[in-house]
């Protein structure tokens, strides 16, 4: 009891095990302590006490694991006869429910407590000089035995003692510093309350449901406390003045605002009542920080982008690009806003891919033969594709993608349109695009076929996969046409034992050994024939052969759903990571992702081409195969499995079929320049990386890590999976300006949660990784 730097926890073990040291004039020792407590104070510390005191056991239902149990069991605990049971000194029995007086009379004593009775003889009780039962507030205030302690003993500070002992805070305090002050319940309801801006708003989120939870006494010091500290009264103000309060951020509420930024999700209804608040008057030049707090004002922006992006429809290209790079100029600073975390403000981030289209939508792709072109594309053509991608995968509404299409269609139809004239032209002069069928493949490689896999997909899926190992990302021609049928077998490792006939004019060519159609069985077999595995989904074969299988469906989703492939685009990527995975997971140390060919997607639909009927053997919505006494269009060439087989090509975008919003089978680049994957996976992952994870440090739902090695630019993020973005849980992915960052899980549903720490390199590729524990 003199140890001065003792919390009270330790306080409470030593006084329990001072009176079991017995008298020294006796020669038998103290069979046990017996610690009664008629009202069952301690018990709510129960966990806390039994890891303080090893030899405590509690009289109760039989739990061996919490060294609690029936008289009987106690007893043989104590004797030691119970190999699993290990202590050191002289056992504690605590006693919830139970008098000192109950036990000491044994006539009238409860049948399951008499085999505990004996002990009173051989052991000692832990009670107060009085034989009363130590209670919280008479352990800390007794000058005799407890702690002499300065306590308040109004009927709140009672409360609050007991609220203290069950939260685990009051047994954590240092006893020097409780006798420095008065124990009251206004300073122990501090201890319950540490952290008065998330209380703000669990109470702003829940009012009523959590007043009833806290309990009068615990109302009236948040009461206090908003009144002291933040200015306000619950009571008489309500909760839209504290709403008002919260949007403007000023004081001591701009930590308010911060918190609720990084953990909005755990404070779903706060929104709804900051959408009530009306927009303040906005100036001819208006301070943005201060409007930032208000829904009203970024749904009226979004109304407002809404009609700025409809108007662009009307327009020619170059019209359109400097209307959208205006609207960025006026409406890219609220992507800096907590809406656009909430999902409420698609158009603004609609907009930054809109404004990127509009820049790099201004260049075409150079060269006059379709190598040159081709090169020209790779460099930066495909960056448009995939800024139109995002920017139609951000809306989800017709009216937003209304508005965003036609926006987009200004610009990116004339685009793509020139950019296929372009390549039709170079292919007319070279009399088709080259032809080149797929490389020969070593032991050990598992190619993987994704169908409608376009170059700039592929380069999201490049960045997914630099996790696993060291990724390739080239380009070669497809088959004309770039149709499924054709373009599989023409990337497949058995292309050379493939051939086409003048009979095939639904593009299915035939195994050239025996002429048999490319049905789905007879691929399988040829590929099966050539010493190359046949993989169905989910099944891993032997990694020191080859093998084929395929993920993903790109091309189905396109043609099912037009539009919204742009949507589920990420979903299908994942899919494909998913199965490289699993691959690699099993032993392959050799990816290689090939696909048939690319696809055109247009808000819209298409130009229609016409094509008379009596030309044509089949029409496809990009190519038809001509009758024999059909003359050629200025768009015309063999099919690559046989030339023979003429097959006409609709002139730049357009389409022989009316109203399609997603097309293959024509001659442009994002149609026939096809991306090859290829992915080493020699080592470990990760070994070559320069940067290294030094510390993850989990202080609730916040986490800081710091990094070594790092680089500007690069950035951390708190991912369920490494390499999949969408399984991001913070609130916002964290930049790496210094070697430290401090990110903030979005939901606490996530606490306790296995995740992964990544650092990302500036093209999404994960350089680094550490499993972690959300908030450990």
């Amino acid at each position: 009891m003199k140890n001065s730097s003792q919390s009270l926890g330790d306080a409470l073990q030593a006084a329990v095990g001072a009176c079991g040291k017995g008298n020294s004039q006796t020669s038998s020792p103290v069979a046990a302590i017996l610690w009664p407590d008629k009202e069952s104070q301690w018990q709510s510390a129960l966990p806390a006490l039994l890891a303080l005191m090893p030899g405590l056991f509690v009289f109760g239902p039989y739990a061996p694991e919490r060294r609690s149990g029936p008289a009987i069991w106690l007893k043989c605990a104590i004797a030691g006869l119970l190999p699993e049971v290990q202590f050191d000194g002289v056992p504690v029995i605590y006693l919830p429910g139970v008098s000192r007086a109950e036990l000491r009379a044994i006539e009238s004593c409860p049948r399951d407590l008499q085999p505990l009775a004996e002990l009173q003889y051989r052991g000692v009780f832990w009670s107060q000089a009085s034989t009363k039962d130590w209670t919280v507030s008479a352990f800390l205030a007794s000058k005799n035995g407890g702690l002499g302690l300065n306590v308040a003993q109004d009927k709140a500070t009672q409360e609050a003692l007991l609220q203290a002992l069950q939260a685990g805070v009051l047994l954590e305090c240092n006893t020097d510093d409780l006798k420095k002050r008065v124990i009251n319940a206004e300073w122990l309801l501090s201890l319950l309350l540490p952290n008065p801006n998330r209380d703000l708003l669990l109470w702003m989120n829940e009012p009523e449901a959590t007043r009833s939870q806290w309990g009068d006494v615990l109302w009236a010091v948040f009461v206090k406390r908003c009144k002291s500290d933040f200015g306000f009264d619950p009571v008489a103000d309500g909760l839209l003045a504290a709403a008002e309060h919260l949007a403007k951020s000023k004081g001591k509420w701009s930590a308010v605002a911060e918190l609720y930024r990084d953990s909005y999700t755990s404070f779903p209804n706060v929104f709804d009542l900051l959408a009530k608040l009306p927009a303040p008057h906005i100036d001819l030049f208006p301070d943005y920080d201060e409007l930032a707090g208000y829904p009203q004002v970024n749904e009226q922006s979004e109304a407002s982008l809404r009609y700025a992006l409809s108007a662009c429809a009307a327009m020619d290209a170059p019209q359109a690009r400097a209307a959208v790079l205006a609207a960025e100029e006026e409406h890219g600073l609220r992507r800096t806003w907590l809406w656009i975390r909430m999902g409420r403000s698609p158009l603004v981030t609609a907009l930054e891919y809109l404004a990127e289209v509009a820049q790099r939508s201004a260049s075409l792709p150079i060269g006059q033969t379709p190598i040159e072109l081709a090169n020209s594309y790779e460099l930066s053509g495909w960056q448009v594709d995939l800024a139109a991608m995002r920017a139609l995968a951000s809306v989800h509404t017709k009216a937003d993608l209304d508005a965003v299409g036609g926006a987009l269609r200004a610009m990116y139809l004339p685009w793509i349109e020139e950019t296929a004239h372009r390549l039709q032209e170079a292919a007319k002069t070279m009399g088709g695009l080259p032809s080149i069928q797929a490389d020969k493949l070593s032991s050990g490689t598992c190619t993987v076929f994704v169908d409608g896999l376009r170059y700039d997909a592929a380069t999201m899926l490049k960045q997914r996969l630099s996790v696993f190992g060291d990724v390739h990302l080239s380009a070669r021609w497809t088959s004309l046409p770039s149709v499924t049928a054709s373009g599989k077998a023409w990337c497949s490792p058995v292309a050379e034992h493939i051939a086409g006939s003048v009979e095939d004019m639904e593009f299915e060519p035939r195994v050239a050994a025996d002429g048999k159609p490319l049905s789905g069985y007879n691929f399988r077999k040829l590929l099966g024939e050539h010493d190359i595995q046949p993989l169905d989904k989910h099944q891993i074969g032997d990694p020191q052969g080859q093998a084929w299988t395929e993920a993903a469906d790109l091309d189905h989703y396109g043609h099912e759903h037009g539009i919204r492939l742009a949507r589920d685009l990420d979903n299908q990527l994942n899919l494909v990571v998913e199965r490289v995975s699993e691959l690699l997971e099993a032993g392959w140390k050799r990816i290689r992702i090939v696909t048939d060919h690319g696809w055109l997607l247009m808000p819209g639909g298409f130009p229609k081409s016409e094509l008379a009927k009596h030309q044509v053997e089949t029409r496809w919505g990009r190519c038809a195969v001509l009758k024999d006494s059909a003359h050629g269009t200025s768009l015309t060439f063999g099919w690559d499995w046989c030339h023979d087989v003429q097959v006409a090509y609709a002139p730049g975008v357009s389409c022989f079929t009316a109203g399609v919003e997603y097309a293959h089978g024509g001659i442009s680049l994002q149609e026939c320049l096809v991306p090859v994957i290829q992915l080493d996976c020699g080592g470990e992952i990760g070994s070559t990386n320069l940067v290294t994870i030094q510390s993850v440090t989990w202080k609730g739902l916040r986490c800081a890590v710091v990094v070594e090695g790092a680089s500007n630019q690069q950035r951390v993020d708190i991912r369920s999976k490494a390499a999949l973005a969408s399984t991001s849980i913070v609130s916002n992915v964290k930049l790496l300006t210094t070697d430290k960052a401090s990110l903030v899980v979005a939901d606490d549903e996530f606490m306790g949660v296995a995740a992964v720490v990544v650092v990302l390199g500036t093209d999404d590729e994960v350089l680094q990784k550490q499993m972690t524990t959300v908030g450990e």
